[in-house]
């Protein structure tokens, strides 16, 4: 049973910085297509960011383009994101989500619908 497990969410000040963490087990993690994505209260679940099998490409969201960074470490079977110069506006739960069968293809996903699997999210708050 796959399962995806984030951490590393919490208060912070605007201006500063938070790494998430998702774990993965159950699975074949170095084979799936990554991505992270976020919900703020009231609003619909968006995508942050997305990165390949083999972290050849990555993606991101305009609103978190050159304060986010993704990364992913398979021989660890772990997903990060190294958010920096943090915002209210990124204020959210935030979610990890795994695209399987992706035959290594290298493509990247940014549609939440295409992902099979997902954690159960953790919580940012910037405070202003």
């Amino acid at each position: 049973q796959v399962q995806l497990v984030e951490s590393g969410g919490g208060l912070v000040q605007a201006g500063g910085s938070l790494r998430l963490s998702c774990a993965a087990s159950g699975g074949t993690f170095s084979g799936w297509a990554m991505a992270w994505f976020r919900q703020a209260p009231g609003k619909e679940r968006e995508f942050v960011a997305s990165i390949s099998w083999n972290s050849f490409r990555t993606y991101y969201a305009d609103s978190v383009k050159g304060r986010f960074s993704l990364s992913r470490d398979n021989a660890k079977n772990t997903l990060y994101l190294e958010m920096n110069s943090l915002k209210p506006e990124d204020t959210a739960v935030y979610f990890c989500a795994a695209k399987d069968r992706t035959y290594y293809s290298g493509r990247l996903f940014l549609d939440q619908h295409e992902y099979d699997y997902w954690g159960q999210g953790t919580q940012v708050t910037v405070s202003s």
